[in-house]
């Protein structure tokens, strides 16, 4: 390996809490799941065979943990929005910057909604923005499905934000 662990670790462990957290909401959880992922990857690492990216392969790693966190408390969980968002807004006007967080708050109750599959793919394709081959490998999916989930992820992205829409007047 010619990266140390705790360089692996200070390169990915960023990346690796973020779509555990979009996944939970739940800033300790992400933390506790995001150390169990390195400890995963570093007790395995010899099994690493660079058939994935690095990130591709410990984001793997991060969603089998998360998975079978909630395996394991027998949650099935749909994150919603909370006071953990966290939406850069320093360079932007009062209203400008209500608007950029209200739209976000949207977007993610929206995603919230989704089915997991839904989500899964929408959170690494555009939010972590693996590539298709990443996210196949990553979710254990050909390519091909991967993109017909993403038009019906988008569909239904697209679907629940005006219906959230029309309910808030």
């Amino acid at each position: 390996m010619e990266k140390s662990l705790e360089q692996l670790y200070v390169e990915y462990s960023d990346r690796i809490y973020r779509y555990i957290f979009l996944q939970v909401r739940q800033k300790e959880l992400a933390e506790d799941l995001t150390q169990e992922t390195f400890y995963r990857a570093f007790k395995n690492i010899h099994s690493f065979n660079k058939q994935a990216s690095m990130l591709t392969w410990l984001l793997k790693i991060a969603r089998n943990a998360t998975y079978d966190h909630f395996r394991r408390k027998r949650i099935i969980r749909f994150f919603s929005l909370d006071k953990d968002l966290n939406v850069d807004t320093s360079n932007l006007s009062l209203e400008d910057e209500l608007l950029k967080k209200d739209m976000t708050v949207r977007l993610y109750n929206a995603l919230a909604s989704l089915k997991p599959t839904y989500r899964d793919v929408l959170i690494l394709r555009k939010i972590n923005e693996s590539s298709i081959k990443e996210t196949a490998y990553i979710l254990g999916w050909t390519e091909t499905k991967v993109k017909s989930t993403m038009v019906r992820a988008f569909a239904a992205l697209k679907k629940e934000m005006y219906r959230m829409e029309g309910e808030n007047g």
